[in-house]
């Protein structure tokens, strides 16, 4: 079955939405999302969206707070660009219904967070990313043009390959036509033809064993982008949050937002001592690369399973009106935040690197766009600071929407596009195959690829994952599709990316920690950082 629209968005977070929005005033839109449209990133941001709205702030502060949290690898272009729009952005979200917390003089209630000098994030209580989620539903649930299909899982981008042609990543001329896809309900892959087609599928969280990433969380854009011959760079400088709940049984992993350490918290290790001060000077405010390093070396001197977020000194009324969510959380665990210390560990949260867009968003395939987590723009360069990846995505779909807007009248439907022929015919034999390579490629990611690494991890990494993508590589050519397949078979591409990144980059940058390396900045180094 092949089905035209003039623009194919594939995810329903901020990213895609905010783009869908945009261009179907006009031109026809199907919105394509593998579960729910409000099951994203987006919906499990707590923290908010970082803009600069109030004196003493000002654009300056808040570039140079992305540039030195990004390591000084970010582009300063494209960091310039986010900071300036962010605040005309973050209007159209309150047109659109976004309600964001204000004070009692009728002023945003601006939060700080990590690595910022200035209170600039405006949040809803503890649960801003569901309230903008909540805001582009309704607004795209009601717009005659657009289309919505939920339980749809993209499969492959559609590009000359597809009509006999050969594809090479060095080619400037690699076209996107669409994508194929499958309803999971029916088990039949659909074709689906547009002249400008956005990729906003957000992450890759699940490729580790703890993450405060949804399921649905396993680099689906990535690995087709790159499957298509299109650029993916950055892609081994991977966020760990530092302080998601310590609730092993649970997954995803419960975000314990970084504006609790804005808010005044602090982190002990389980012998009850501060121990941040003697990593950074900004101490529980540090970026979230250098946090995340100090907590996992604290674990390993002492043994450890977690640390403590300690909030007891603060005003408890005040602590739990602004944070209700976690504190209903940790209460149905037994934790009172106000009288009880939290216990927390660093999880999986966001990918800095991604698909490599332009200005305007484009990939280096010609009609394919990218934006939110699976792009990389080179706001974040190499640790993305707090609460700048909102702002990012928003900035980013409409510089999108309006190129997409002023070249797809010009722009046919290639018609000429093949229905899917590459289907297995049996199913696998035993789930126990895919659940089980699913497992070890995060254990592999997780033990040798996460916070802090070495040469012979990752060695060792990339040879045991080869032994995975050859099995499942057997498996993909001859079974009948499936999500959990093509989630295995994606997360397995970005896992070999990652590990290739990082055995590329012969330096400690950011998020990129290898201890054969030396950091490249002083200011990024933890003085007291112990190799066990």
């Amino acid at each position: 079955m092949k089905r035209e629209f003039d623009f194919l968005v594939v995810g329903s977070g901020v990213a895609g939405l905010s783009f869908a929005i945009k261009v179907a005033e006009f031109g026809t839109v199907a919105i394509v999302t593998k579960s729910k449209l409000a099951d994203t990133n987006t919906a499990l941001a707590q923290g908010g969206i970082a803009a600069v709205t109030y004196l003493p702030d000002n654009f300056e502060k808040h570039i140079e707070d992305t540039y030195i949290a990004g390591d000084r690898f970010s582009n300063k272009e494209v960091v310039r660009i986010v900071v300036e729009e962010a605040p005309q952005r973050i209007q159209e979200l309150i047109d659109w219904g976004t309600q964001f917390d204000k004070n009692n003089s009728g002023q945003y209630d601006l939060a700080r967070e990590g690595g910022h000098s200035e209170k600039r994030i405006l949040h809803h209580k503890d649960n801003t990313g569901w309230e903008i989620q909540r805001a582009l539903i309704d607004y795209v649930k009601t717009h005659p043009n657009i289309t919505i299909f939920e339980n749809y899982f993209s499969v492959e981008l559609i590009t000359q390959h597809h009509l006999g042609k050969t594809v090479h990543r060095s080619n400037t001329n690699i076209e996107c036509y669409g994508a194929y896809v499958l309803d999971m309900e029916k088990g039949l892959v659909e074709t689906f033809l547009a002249k400008k087609t956005m990729i906003a599928t957000g992450g890759t969280g699940n490729l580790y064993q703890t993450t405060t990433n949804p399921e649905i969380a396993t680099g689906d854009g990535v690995a087709m982008v790159y499957r298509a011959k299109g650029i993916v760079e950055n892609i081994e400088f991977v966020q760990f949050h530092p302080t998601s709940l310590y609730n092993p049984t649970e997954k995803p992993s419960f975000l314990i937002t970084e504006a609790m350490r804005g808010f005044g918290a602090i982190l002990r290790n389980r012998q009850g001592k501060e121990f941040m001060q003697k990593y950074d000077r900004r101490g529980a405010l540090a970026p979230r690369d250098i946090v995340s390093r100090a907590i996992d070396n604290e674990l390993k001197f002492y043994g450890d399973d977690f640390v403590y977020l300690d909030c007891r000194h603060l005003d408890g009324p005040s602590l739990k009106d602004h944070f209700p969510n976690i504190s209903a959380k940790c209460l149905s665990l037994g934790i009172d935040i106000a009288t009880d210390l939290i216990p927390v560990v660093p999880a999986a949260h966001y990918q800095c690197g991604g698909v490599k867009v332009d200005l305007n968003g484009e990939s280096h395939i010609k009609h394919l766009y990218a934006s939110g987590e699976v792009a990389s723009t080179g706001l974040h360069g190499a640790n993305r600071l707090a609460s700048n990846s909102l702002s990012e995505a928003v900035v980013f779909s409409h510089r999108a929407a309006l190129h997409a807007i002023a070249c797809f009248k010009n722009q046919t439907i290639c018609k000429e596009i093949p229905e899917w022929n590459f289907e297995g015919t049996t199913m696998p034999e035993e789930m126990v195959l895919i659940t089980q390579n699913y497992k070890e490629t995060q254990m592999i990611m997780s033990n040798y690829v996460g916070i802090v690494r070495s040469n012979l991890r990752l060695e060792r990494a990339m040879k045991r994952l080869k032994i995975i993508f050859e099995e499942t590589d057997e498996l993909y050519k001859k079974s009948t599709l499936s999500q959990s397949l093509c989630e295995l078979r994606n997360l397995i591409n970005v896992a070999y990316l990652i590990i290739k990144g990082a055995q590329n980059r012969k330096e400690s940058l950011g998020l990129h920690y290898n201890i054969d390396y030396p950091p490249k900045y002083e200011s990024q180094s933890m003085n007291n950082i112990s190799e066990l």
